[in-house]
C-alpha cells in the first residue's frame, strides 16, 4: 500500500502516496493508454481515497474505446471497482447506511457523483443529478487525475454512494456491484413497482452480466425467468442463473442488450410492464406502435443507473441469496493494469468473458 503523508491544509487534505499512484489515462480512439504517475491527491472534506483491489471492464468501456460512446479526454475509465479506504477528508465520509467509513473498510460506490440539493436529488432522482459526476466518464482534471477505476487509487468524491463490502465475498463478485449488480438490482425493482414477482412470467432479452443478474433477481422474488440471446453459450450460462422456458407471454420484460427493443414491446402480454435498460449506446429509432401500447395497457419503463439504496441492495443480494448462483465465475479472466490495452481488445472478442479483471501492479 505504501506510505502516506498527511497535511490537512484547512478544508483539504493534502495526501502523498509513496510510491505514487498509477492511472491507465485513456486519449482518443485508436491511441494507446498512457500511464502517468500520481504522487499525491486533494482530498475534499467529504471524499475518501480508495485503494483498488480489482476492477472489471464493463460494456461500456469497450464501447468508449471503439468509438461507440462519446467521452472527454484525457481520462481515467473504469467504474467497476472494489477497494480498500485509506485516508478521508477532514469531516470523514459515511457508507450509505449512516455509519462512519474508516481506514481499512472494503467498499464499492456508486458510478455517479450527486449533489443531494437539487430538484431531482430531492425528487428520489440523485442518479441524474443537475450536476452528475460520474467515475470512469468524466475528463482528468478539475477533480484530480484518479477519477476512474482503471488505476490503483481511486479518489471517491462526496456526494458517492459508498457501501461496505463483506469480506467474504471475492473480489470477482463485488467489482461488477457498481455497475452490473446494481443495474439489475434497479430494473427488476422497477419491474416490481407494477406487479408482484411471485408467479409472474418474465423475459429478459440479453445475456451478459446485467441480464443474467436481472434473472437470479427475479427468480429469488419469485418469478419464471426465461433468458433470450443470440449467442447459444450465454443462452446455455443463463441456466446456472435461473433461467428456463416460458409456457405464456411474459408480464414483465427487461430489455437488456439494447438490440431487442421492439421484440420487447410488442412481446409483452396486456397489462405488462417492459422496463429498458440496455439502450444506452446510440443505435437506430425504434418504431414504436402507440395504438398498441395504449390498446393493451403496457407500461414502458426506463432505467439508467440507480441509487445508493439499490446498491446497498445488490450487494445485500450477493452476499445473501445470490451466492446460490456463479456470480464468482463471471470474471473469466485477470490481466494486470499495465496491460489494460490488450484487456479491452480481448473484452470485445464474441467469445469473451461476461467480464475480464485488472489488478494494479505490484
Amino acid at each position: 500500500m505504501g506510505t502516506l503523508l498527511i497535511r490537512p491544509p484547512g478544508h483539504r487534505r493534502d495526501v502523498t502516496l509513496r510510491p505514487a499512484a498509477t492511472a491507465m489515462v485513456w486519449i482518443g480512439e485508436g491511441h494507446p493508454h498512457e500511464t502517468i504517475a500520481v504522487p499525491g491527491v486533494a482530498l475534499g472534506d467529504d471524499d475518501v481515497l480508495v485503494a483498488v483491489e480489482l476492477s472489471t471492464i464493463c460494456g461500456s468501456d469497450v464501447h468508449t474505446v471503439q468509438g461507440r460512446r462519446s467521452a472527454p479526454v484525457p481520462l481515467v475509465l473504469g467504474h467497476e471497482c472494489v477497494g480498500r479506504v485509506i485516508a478521508t477528508g477532514d469531516a470523514g465520509a459515511t457508507a450509505v447506511d449512516g455509519s462512519p467509513l474508516r481506514i481499512g473498510d472494503r467498499v464499492v460506490w456508486s458510478v455517479t457523483i450527486s449533489c443531494g440539493t437539487c430538484d431531482r436529488c430531492a425528487g428520489g432522482l440523485p442518479q441524474k443529478c443537475r450536476t452528475l459526476g460520474k467515475y470512469g466518464h468524466d475528463r482528468i482534471g478539475v477533480h484530480g487525475d484518479l477519477t476512474g477505476a482503471f488505476a490503483s487509487h481511486v479518489q471517491v468524491r462526496g456526494g458517492t454512494a459508498i457501501v461496505r463490502a463483506p469480506e467474504s465475498l471475492p473480489a470477482s463478485v463485488l467489482a461488477p456491484a457498481s455497475c452490473a449488480t446494481a443495474t439489475a438490482w434497479a430494473a427488476v425493482a422497477r419491474a416490481a413497482r407494477d406487479r408482484h414477482l411471485e408467479g409472474a412470467a418474465v423475459r429478459i432479452h440479453g445475456a451478459g452480466l446485467v441480464g443474467l443478474t436481472a434473472a437470479a433477481i427475479a427468480v429469488e422474488q419469485g418469478a419464471t425467468v426465461e433468458v433470450l440471446d443470440p449467442n447459444p453459450l450465454r443462452r446455455a450460462l443463463a441456466s446456472r442463473f435461473g433461467a428456463t422456458c416460458l409456457d405464456r407471454d411474459p408480464d414483465v420484460v427487461i430489455e437488456a442488450s439494447g438490440h431487442a427493443v421492439s421484440q420487447s414491446l410488442e412481446g409483452v402480454s396486456t397489462g405488462g410492464t417492459v422496463v429498458l435498460v440496455g439502450s444506452v449506446f446510440p443505435a437506430e429509432p425504434v418504431p414504436f406502435d402507440a395504438e398498441s401500447a395504449v390498446r393493451r395497457l403496457v407500461t414502458i419503463a426506463g432505467v439508467h443507473n440507480y441509487t445508493g439504496v439499490d446498491l446497498a441492495e445488490a450487494v445485500a443480494f450477493l452476499a445473501g441469496r445470490g451466492r446460490a448462483y456463479p456470480f464468482a465465475d463471471a470474471v473469466g479472466e485477470v490481466r494486470q493494469l499495465a496491460a489494460i490495452d490488450e484487456a479491452l481488445v480481448a473484452a470485445a472478442a464474441p467469445d469473451a468473458p461476461l467480464r475480464i479483471g485488472l489488478v494494479p501492479g505490484r
